[in-house]
C-alpha cells in the first residue's frame, strides 16, 4: 500500500489541534505534524488576501486520503479547506511500514458508519 502526505491548512492552532488529534484518532493519519506562522497570499471572492494560517503535514497512505480528505472538509472551519495528497516516493522502509500499519488498523471504520 503507497503512503502520502496530506498538506492541509487551518485558521489557527487551536483548529490545527483539534484536525490532527481527530485524524491520528480515528486513525486516518499515522501522525501529523504542526507547523505555525505561515502566511498565505491567495485570490478569494475577487480579492487579494493575506492571513495567518497553519500548516498541517498528515502521514497517511493513498488509500486512506479520500477519507482523510472527508472527514477534514466535516469538521474544518473554511468553507473549503486546502487538503491535498502528496506522495512519498521512498525514504526509511521502517517508518513508511509504521504509517501502513497505522493507517490499515482502524481508517476504513469512518467510511462505514
Amino acid at each position: 500500500m503507497s503512503t502520502c502526505f496530506a498538506y492541509i491548512t487551518a485558521g489557527n492552532m487551536d483548529e490545527a489541534r483539534r484536525i490532527s488529534r481527530d485524524l491520528v484518532e480515528k486513525r486516518l493519519a499515522a501522525c501529523v505534524n504542526i507547523l505555525d506562522g505561515m502566511i498565505s497570499i491567495y485570490r478569494w471572492e475577487d480579492r487579494i488576501q493575506e492571513d495567518s494560517e497553519v500548516v498541517l503535514i498528515a502521514k497517511t497512505t493513498v488509500a486512506g486520503l479520500p477519507a482523510l480528505v472527508e472527514r477534514v472538509k466535516a469538521i474544518h472551519g473554511y468553507r473549503t479547506p486546502c487538503v491535498v495528497g502528496l506522495p512519498v516516493d521512498g525514504g526509511n522502509e521502517d517508518f513508511i511500514n509504521w504509517i501502513r500499519a497505522e493507517v490499515e488498523t482502524g481508517g476504513d471504520r469512518l467510511t462505514s458508519s
